[in-house]
């Protein structure tokens, strides 16, 4: 089988059906829908129970598991995935009719590279819009660490080899249900794999007042130590100077004060509490005169 589309759903009986329309519309077949209901209490389950009696050209695997987070559900699927590539698409979004076509074609020109963790289109609130920023040209070979360089920024429709992802688990932390993708994108990019970034909107997607991406400040600040693992990373992976480390602790500590003490922030970051408050003064200290100096 040459693609998974993998959906991580918790609650989105209200939406989902949106998506499996528009499986139902692509060009191209050899896939499966791989999803994993994670815990839902809604008529998820109801819905499935339903299309499994319908006749479609791609296998849809369900599975209802206990709420742990999308990164542990990401987890079990590459586990489970039959597809050669792997194709995170959320439960609130779509794909358009031609989605899969464009990802084969695209790969096929990768011409067995094992240097490319795989390929990447462009997300739009509709198919002629994109989310972020893009480059000119058809497409750009980059490591996701070099997105900025090529001017490749917002969300994007990141296609994935599975059994390269497959070695790259999240972090499963006890007691937190949340950790970024980008831990693991960016581990890959550390490592040297490439994406082929074409420019084509493929994935339609809204963002929800209920989504993740509109409450992202209040999900990491319950997830602390899943967020300092992606802090720490960016310090690490960017090489960042004095200045820039110091403003990534100060933006942590922003994110958690109200959960831990200084002490523990300074842990979860592994530095001394001494070197937390400096940070944290530094910045203060220029944005209040910024703050002056625009008045």
């Amino acid at each position: 089988m040459k693609i998974t589309v993998f959906t991580p759903t918790y609650n989105r009986g209200y939406t989902i059906e949106k998506l499996y329309r528009s499986l139902q519309q692509q060009t191209f077949t050899d896939f499966e829908w791989l999803v994993i209901d994670d815990g839902s209490t809604d008529t998820t389950e109801e819905l499935f129970e339903k299309w499994f009696e319908e006749k479609n050209l791609f296998v849809i695997r369900y599975y209802k598991v206990e709420n742990g987070g999308k990164h542990r559900a990401i987890n079990k699927a590459t586990d489970l995935a039959k597809g050669e590539l792997f194709f995170i698409v959320d439960s609130d979004d779509y794909l358009v009719n031609d989605a899969l076509q464009s990802i084969i074609t695209w790969e096929q020109t990768l011409e067995n590279n094992e240097s490319f963790c795989g390929i990447s289109g462009n997300r739009g609130k509709n198919s002629s819009d994109y989310i972020g920023t893009t480059f000119d040209g058809d497409y750009v070979d980059a490591t996701s660490l070099e997105r900025t360089k090529f001017n490749i920024t917002g969300d994007k429709a990141e296609v994935f080899y599975t059994n390269i992802l497959k070695k790259y688990k999240f972090d499963e932390i006890a007691g937190e249900k949340f950790i970024t993708e980008a831990t693991v994108w960016d581990r890959m990019a550390y490592d040297g794999y490439k994406i082929r970034w074409f420019n084509k909107t493929i994935y339609i997607c809204d963002y929800l007042e209920d989504g993740l991406t509109k409450n992202m400040r209040e999900v990491f600040s319950k997830n602390p130590k899943g967020t300092a693992v992606y802090i720490k990373q960016q310090i690490k992976y960017y090489k960042c100077n004095l200045k820039a480390r110091f403003s990534y602790y100060h933006l942590y500590y922003e994110f958690v004060k109200g959960k831990l003490g200084l002490n523990q922030v300074a842990k979860n970051l592994e530095i001394n509490t001494l070197t937390l408050l400096t940070a944290i003064s530094l910045v203060k200290s220029k944005n209040l005169l910024l703050k002056k100096t625009n008045l």
